[in-house]
C-alpha cells in the first residue's frame, strides 16, 4: 500500500514537535497536524509562562530579603501588568523555535486543524484524509474542573487562561496544592498579593513528609494562607467577590480563583474506536513501547495520562523515532525520570523514594555546604534510598534542586553502584557538592566505623616502609 506520509503526528506540543523534528531530519515524510497553538501547553500556558512569572517573583523576593547579605533597597515595587507583559514577551521570544514556519522550513508539512481517525492507518482533517505508515497521537491534556457546586457559574482561571490576565488580584485563591498550585501560590505571595492555597489532602502529595513540611513552612513565611485536608463544598460569586464555602461551613472570599486540580488527556473527538485504539479513564492505553492497541499507532506525552512533563514528552519522542523509523526495540523506563516543583526552595525527586525491606536511606543538609552558607541558602536537604549499593531513588529540597537531581537520574539510568558514582569530582565551592556529600554519607560508616579496615591500616603502617 502506498501511503501519503511515513509519519502523521497529531498534536504540535512538546511531544509532537520533538518527533517531527527528529523524523524529518532523517528523511522521513512527516505531516504534523495542530488545531490549537503551535508549541502546545508548555510554551503557551505551562512551563514557559509559569517560570517567567516565578522568576519575576524571585527577583522581588530577593530584593526584599537582600538585607540579610548587607544590601538594602529603599523601595521595591511590583507592577503586575508589567510582570505579565514579561511573561508574554518570554513566550514570544521562544515561540519561533516551535513555529509553523520553522517546521515547514525543516520539510514538515504542517496542517492547521483538528484530526480524527478515519481508519486504522488514516486520519481526517477537515475535507482531507491522509494515510500513513505510522501515526503518532500527541494531543496533550486539558485542565480538569473539579465537581464543586457552583464552580461552573463563577469566573475562574485555569493555567490555560491565567497568563492572559493583566489585572492584579486583590486576593488570589488557588484550589489544588500540587506543583502548579504551590508554584503559583508562592509566586503571587512574593509579588505582594494576598494568596490562599486550598488542598483536599496535603500539598505536594507525591513527596515525603519532611519535604512537604519545609515547603509548607516557606509558603507560610512568604504569606500564603494554607488550607489542607479541606473539601470545598460550594462556590458563589457576588459581583467581583468569589466566596469559597468549605464542608464545615467556613467561608473565605477572594477576587480571583485559579483551579489547579489536575489534567485530563485530550482524547475527545479523535474517533479512536475507528482505528481500534483503546483508552482508559486517564488516557490512551499503550504498552511499554508506547504502541496503542493499534500497532501502527503510537501515543506519547500527556495524552497517555502518565507522567505529564515536557521532558517526558521529549523522552517518549526519542523512543518513537527509534522504533518507527529504524524498527529498533525501544521500551519506556520510568525509574530515572525526574520531577521538579519550582517553588522556593525547589523540590526535585527521581526514582523510588519509598522505604522498604533492605533499603537504607542517607541524608545530608544544605547547612553543611559552604556555598549554601555563603549565599544564605541553607534550608533543605538531599536524601537517597539505597539497596545493595545501588540507588533506587533520590529527593532534594533546597536551592537549585532541579539542577542537582540530574546526577541521580544518570546514576539510576546507568544502574551505577555508588562505588562507581564516587569517582565524580565536584568543583568547590558549588551546590553540586551536596551530591558528593551524599555519596560520602553512604561510605563514611563503611570506612571509618569498620574495625577490620582500621586493623589493616595499622598493619600497613607497621610493616610497609
Amino acid at each position: 500500500m502506498k501511503f501519503d506520509a511515513d509519519l502523521v503526528i497529531i498534536g504540535a506540543g512538546s511531544a509532537g514537535l520533538s518527533v517531527a523534528a527528529g523524523a524529518v531530519q532523517m528523511a522521513a515524510r512527516v505531516v504534523l497536524i495542530e488545531g490549537g497553538e503551535m508549541g502546545g501547553d508548555c510554551l503557551n500556558t505551562g512551563c514557559v509562562p509559569s517560570k517567567a512569572l516565578i522568576e519575576a517573583a524571585r527577583r522581588a523576593k530577593g530584593a526584599a530579603s537582600a538585607k540579610n547579605l548587607g544590601v538594602s533597597y529603599n523601595d521595591v515595587t511590583v507592577d503586575y501588568a508589567s510582570v505579565m507583559r514579561h511573561v508574554r514577551e518570554t513566550i514570544a521570544a521562544i515561540e519561533p523555535h516551535d513555529s509553523q514556519e520553522r517546521f515547514e522550513g525543516l520539510g514538515v508539512r504542517v496542517i492547521r486543524g483538528y484530526a480524527e481517525f478515519a481508519s486504522k492507518n488514516s486520519v481526517r482533517v477537515g475535507d482531507e484524509t491522509l494515510t500513513a505508515r505510522r501515526i503518532v497521537v500527541a494531543a496533550g491534556a486539558t485542565p480538569i474542573a473539579p465537581p464543586i457546586n457552583g464552580l461552573d457559574a463563577v469566573a475562574y482561571f485555569t493555567n490555560e487562561t491565567f497568563f492572559e490576565n493583566y489585572d492584579r488580584p486583590d486576593h488570589l485563591i488557588i484550589i489544588g496544592g500540587g506543583p502548579i498550585g504551590v508554584e503559583m501560590a508562592q509566586a503571587h505571595a512574593q509579588l505582594g498579593i494576598e494568596t490562599t492555597l486550598i488542598e483536599r489532602f496535603e500539598i505536594l502529595p507525591r513527596e515525603i513528609s519532611e519535604t512537604r513540611e519545609i515547603v509548607r513552612t516557606k509558603l507560610l513565611q512568604d504569606g500564603v494562607t494554607i488550607f489542607e485536608n479541606c473539601d470545598v463544598s460550594s462556590i458563589k460569586e457576588n459581583g467581583t467577590i468569589k466566596s469559597i464555602i468549605f464542608g464545615d461551613g467556613q467561608m473565605i472570599e477572594g477576587s480571583h480563583i485559579l483551579v489547579a486540580t489536575g489534567r485530563r488527556a485530550n482524547i475527545q473527538g479523535l474517533n479512536l474506536s475507528e482505528a481500534g485504539i483503546e483508552a482508559t479513564d486517564v488516557g490512551i492505553k499503550v504498552d511499554d513501547s508506547l504502541r496503542t492497541t493499534n500497532r501502527d499507532v503510537y501515543a506519547i506525552g500527556d495524552v497517555i495520562g502518565q507522567e505529564q512533563f515536557t521532558h517526558v514528552s521529549g523522552y517518549h519522542a526519542s523512543l518513537v523515532v527509534r522504533s518507527a523509523l529504524f524498527g529498533l526495540p525501544a521500551k519506556v523506563k520510568k525509574d530515572h525520570i525526574p520531577r521538579v516543583t519550582y517553588c522556593d526552595p525547589e523540590v526535585a525527586s527521581v526514582g523510588d523514594i519509598s522505604d522498604g525491606v533492605g533499603i537504607e536511606t542517607y541524608r545530608v543538609t544544605y547547612d553543611g555546604l559552604d556555598r549554601a552558607i555563603a549565599g544564605a541558602r541553607t534550608d533543605g536537604f538531599a536524601q537517597i534510598w539505597v539497596k545493595n549499593g545501588r540507588v533506587l531513588g533520590a529527593t532534594i529540597v533546597g536551592a537549585q534542586a532541579g539542577e542537582l537531581i540530574h546526577f541521580w537520574s544518570l546514576v539510576i539510568a546507568q544502574n551505577l553502584k555508588l562505588s562507581k558514582a564516587s569517582s565524580v569530582i565536584t568543583p568547590y565551592p558549588t551546590l553540586s557538592d551536596l551530591n558528593k556529600k551524599l555519596i560520602g554519607a553512604y561510605f563514611t560508616p563503611r570506612l571509618f566505623d569498620n574495625s577490620k579496615i582500621k586493623s589493616f591500616v595499622k598493619l600497613v603502617q607497621r610493616w610497609v616502609p
